[in-house]
C-alpha cells in the first residue's frame, strides 16, 4: 500500500463533496501570482482519501497504541478529562482580547495554576507566558543578564553549562549575549566540584542545570553547587525537563535556585510529538522578580482578577508572544494538576522512580549494562550497549529500529552524549509493572538476536510501512516534494 495518496490516483477521479465552494473567480490578482498550469493534486474519491489517511494515523506509534520509553521527554498518558476540559464552548469561544471582566474564569484557572506551581517548586512568582520550554530558558537568561546591568555588573557575560545539560541550555546562553563554559562531570555523574571552583570569577552569570541530571541520577551535591556559585556572585538557572522525578518531593526554590522553567507539555498533561503544541511555566526568587515577563494574572485591589502588563512592571524583560502562552495547554495543566492534588503530584514522582529502577534493575539482571550501576535511577536510567557494538557490530540505533519491529517506540538513543552507544529510557509512572516486564522481555530477545542473527537487528526494521532511510543523504538531500515522473526520488 503506498504510503503517498498519489499512488491510489486515477484520472478523472474525484471527491466533489470535500472540493470548497467557489461562486467565482479571483479578478484582482496580480498576473505574476496566478497559475500557468493546474496544480498537481490527486484524482481519487472521498472513499479513498478517508480510507488512506485513516490507515496511515493506524500506524503511527502513539502513546494511545503502544510503549513510549522515550527517555528525558516524559511522554505519558495524558487524562481524557483534561483534554474534554479544556475544550469547553467558554473557553474555545474566548478572545483574548475580550475585556477581563468576561474572563474571569479563564483568568482565575491561570491564575491558580500559578500559585500550585509555585507551590511545588518553592519560587517566590510563577508566570506561564512562555509558549515552550525553550522560550522559557531564553526569558530565565534574559532576566540573569538584565538583573547584572541593573547591578553595573557587565563584566558577568559568562554562563556555565554542565556537559550533561541539554542541548538548549548552551544555546539559550549564547543567545542572551553569553560565553558558554563546560563543567564536566565526573564518574558517578555528579558535577565536578574542583572544576566548578576553578571555573567561577567575577566573569560568573550563572550556571544552567537540571536536577537530576541528563545523565539521570539526582546531584547530591546541589547545595554546595549553589553556594559556591551564589558566592562568586551567579545566579542558578534550572531546567525543568525532569520534573517529573521530583514532582511533589523535591523542591528547586529549595535547591537554591533562582529561576526555572517548567515543561507543561511534559509533565503536567499535554503530550507534545510531533513537534509541538508547547507551553512552560516560568518561576523565580525574590531576586529576579522585577524583570518576569509580561503579562501574567494577578488579583487586583478591588478583588477580581486582572492582566499585569508593560505598564505595571517597568522592569520587565517584555512579551514573549503576541498575547499570553498557550491557552489551551495551561487549561489542560490546570485540569490535571487539579486532579492530581498535592499528594497525587507525589505519586506521580514516586512511580515514575520506582518504574525507571525497575527497569533498570530487571534490564541488568538480564545482562544489560547501565551507564551508573552504583547510582539509583530518578525518573529514568540509562543502558549502555558499547559491549553489543564491540563484539556484534550492533549499535543502540540498530536496537532502537528492531524495537519498532516489537510494537515499542524507541528510547533516545545517544543522549547524554557522554554515554557510548546510549538508550535512555523513561518508562513514566503511567506504565503497569506487565508492560514494563515486556519492555525487559523484548528487550532480552533483540539481546539474543544480536548474537545469534546480528544481520537481522542491524537491518531492523522489517515490519514498518517504511524500511530504514540512508540517515544521513536523508539529512542532506531532504526532498519532500512529491513528482509526478518519480514520486519521492530522495530520501
Amino acid at each position: 500500500m503506498s504510503t503517498l495518496i498519489f499512488g491510489h490516483s486515477r484520472p478523472g477521479r474525484r471527491a466533489p463533496g470535500l472540493a470548497p465552494e467557489c461562486e467565482e473567480a479571483i479578478d484582482d490578482l496580480p498576473n505574476d501570482l496566478l497559475r500557468k498550469h493546474p496544480p498537481a493534486l490527486p484524482e481519487v474519491s472521498e472513499l479513498e482519501v478517508v480510507r488512506h489517511y485513516t490507515r496511515l494515523s493506524q500506524q503511527n506509534f502513539s502513546i494511545d497504541t503502544h510503549f513510549y520509553p522515550l527517555g528525558s521527554c516524559t511522554m505519558k498518558y495524558n487524562p481524557r478529562a483534561a483534554n474534554h476540559l479544556a475544550m469547553l464552548e467558554g473557553f474555545l469561544g474566548a478572545h483574548p482580547l475580550a475585556p477581563e471582566r468576561g474572563r474571569q474564569g479563564f483568568l482565575a484557572c491561570v491564575f491558580e495554576l500559578q500559585e500550585m506551581l509555585q507551590a511545588v517548586t518553592g519560587m517566590s512568582r510563577v508566570v506561564l507566558n512562555p509558549m515552550a520550554g525553550a522560550q522559557g530558558e531564553f526569558a530565565g537568561m534574559a532576566m540573569i543578564r538584565r538583573y547584572h546591568e541593573m547591578r553595573k555588573d557587565a563584566g558577568r557575560n559568562e554562563v556555565l553549562v554542565p556537559d550533561a545539560a541539554h542541548g538548549t541550555n548552551p544555546a539559550s546562553a549564547v543567545m542572551s549575549g553569553f560565553r558558554v563554559r563546560e563543567i564536566p562531570t565526573d564518574r558517578e555523574g555528579d558535577v565536578n566540584m574542583e572544576a566548578l571552583r576553578a571555573a567561577v570569577g567575577p566573569q560568573t552569570a550563572g550556571i544552567m542545570l537540571t536536577n537530576p541530571s541528563t545523565l539521570g541520577v539526582f546531584e547530591r551535591r546541589i547545595l554546595d553547587i549553589a553556594k559556591i556559585v551564589h558566592e562568586a556572585g551567579g545566579l542558578l538557572y534550572y531546567d525543568g525537563a525532569n520534573l517529573n522525578a521530583i514532582l511533589g518531593r523535591v523542591r528547586p526554590g529549595d535547591m537554591q535556585f533562582d529561576v526555572l522553567h517548567l515543561n507543561l507539555h511534559k509533565t503536567f498533561s499535554t503530550p507534545h510529538g510531533g513537534g509541538g503544541p508547547g507551553a512552560a511555566a516560568l518561576g523565580v526568587g525574590p531576586r529576579l522578580e522585577p524583570f518576569l515577563p509580561v503579562p501574567f494574572v494577578a488579583r487586583s485591589e478591588a478583588g477580581g482578577l486582572v492582566w499585569v502588563e508593560e505598564g505595571d512592571r517597568p522592569e520587565t524583560i517584555g512579551r514573549l508572544s503576541a498575547f499570553m502562552g498557550n491557552g489551551g495547554v495551561l487549561l489542560r495543566a490546570y485540569v490535571y494538576a487539579r486532579l492530581l492534588g498535592r499528594q497525587g503530584m507525589r505519586r506521580v514522582s514516586e512511580y515514575a522512580t520506582l518504574n525507571a529502577n525497575y527497569l533498570a534493575r530487571e534490564l541488568e539482571a538480564a545482562g544489560f549494562e547501565l551507564a551508573y550501576p552504583r547510582r539509583r535511577a530518578s525518573h529514568e536510567c540509562i543502558v549502555t550497549l558499547k559491549r553489543e557494538a564491540r563484539e556484534w557490530g550492533v549499535s543502540a540505533m540498530d536496537f532502537a529500529k528492531r524495537l519498532l519491529d516489537y510494537g515499542v517506540h524507541a528510547p533516545t538513543t545517544y543522549f547524554p552524549l557522554l554515554v557510548p552507544e546510549c538508550l535512555l529510557i523513561e518508562p513514566t509512572e503511567t506504565e503497569s509493572p506487565e508492560t514494563l516486564d515486556a519492555f525487559v522481555l523484548t528487550m532480552t530477545k533483540i539481546r539474543e538476536e544480536v548474537q545469534n542473527d546480528p544481520e537481522r537487528v542491524r537491518n531492523a526494521p522489517w515490519t514498518t510501512p517504511v524500511r530504514r532511510l540512508d540517515d544521513v543523504r536523508a539529512a542532506r538531500e531532504l526532498d519532500l516534494a512529491w513528482h509526478p515522473q518519480g514520486g519521492l526520488d530522495k530520501a
